[in-house]
């Protein structure tokens, strides 16, 4: 156990000794190879003085890590077990960092205050809730400025796309309104317990700033969802119950210089943000 971080074996005694087995329902697929924690931990640039937020830390891989690089980290474990097993965990391998551990239990999509403004958002998520989680995070959280996610490949895909793009969508436009991200590598299955049957990818992003309206978020983000309910209908069409008629959606469209013959797709969170403050 080298610099005490968890290899293969010992992240599958932890779970024996605690009678831990991990379960589709919550996403656990608990990251078991020590060098994949310290590349993440070297992409996420995080040390001391910062508060990293960690979701799902699971056995305590990436945890150990990142206390490792000097950072203080609250973890949000939705397993009770896994939340009451990583403080022993953390205090046998890294005693000298224990104190820079806060866990809690809970959902991390529930989640609205912790006891420090986190700085960082670095995790590996459960796949089948990653873009949710993420959203909320970033906005209840505006202390949040940058991060680090590992999530599945398609979901990278989703949340990186640009307008245009074959994968560009709700994600897409949503993950825009708060942040800049990127593809920061690939993940192989083989570093995970139990193998995933998916590729994985880290996601990096930078806080920007919403795009200037007098729409509000939520306006926004409802115009979002009904011009993509159904792709392949143009805005004027996919609008009309958002906007109330055909009609209405048209001008409330050409009242935001967008062409109401135009798809979800081509547009950038801004221009639906123009579109949001059209509506009366």
């Amino acid at each position: 156990m080298p610099d005490g971080l968890l290899g293969a074996a010992d992240a599958r005694a932890i779970a024996e000794q605690r009678g831990i087995r991990p379960t589709k329902q919550l996403g656990q697929n608990f990251v078991v190879d020590a060098n994949t924690v310290r590349r993440i931990v070297r992409l996420a640039d995080v040390g001391p003085g910062d508060v990293v937020l960690e979701v799902g830390p699971g056995l305590g891989s990436l945890t150990l890590g990142l206390l490792a690089s000097g950072a203080e980290v609250v973890a949000i474990e939705v397993d009770p077990a896994l939340a009451k097993a990583l403080p022993d965990t953390v205090g046998r391998l890294r005693p000298e960092d224990a104190a820079r551990l806060t866990v809690i239990t809970g959902d991390a999509m529930r989640v609205t205050r912790l006891p420090a403004e986190p700085a960082a958002l670095v995790a590996n998520l459960p796949y089948n809730v990653a873009v949710p989680i993420v959203l909320h995070l970033l906005e209840a959280f505006p202390s949040l400025d940058r991060g680090l996610v590992m999530v599945q490949a398609e979901v990278a895909d989703r949340l990186v796309a640009p307008p245009g793009s074959r994968t560009y969508g709700v994600p897409s436009a949503k993950f825009a309104w708060f942040a800049r991200g990127a593809r920061t590598g690939s993940v192989p299955a083989s570093v995970f317990w139990p193998v995933p049957r998916v590729e994985s990818q880290l996601v990096s992003f930078e806080r920007q700033a919403a795009p200037e309206t007098s729409a509000t978020r939520e306006q926004v983000f409802a115009c979002i969802d009904a011009a993509f309910a159904q792709r392949r209908k143009t805005l004027r069409s996919a609008l009309s119950g958002w906007a109330g008629s055909p009609q209405q959606a048209e001008r409330v469209l050409r009242e935001a210089g967008i062409d109401p013959s135009a798809r979800g797709e081509s547009l950038s969170v801004t221009e639906f943000a123009r579109i949001a403050a059209a509506r009366p």
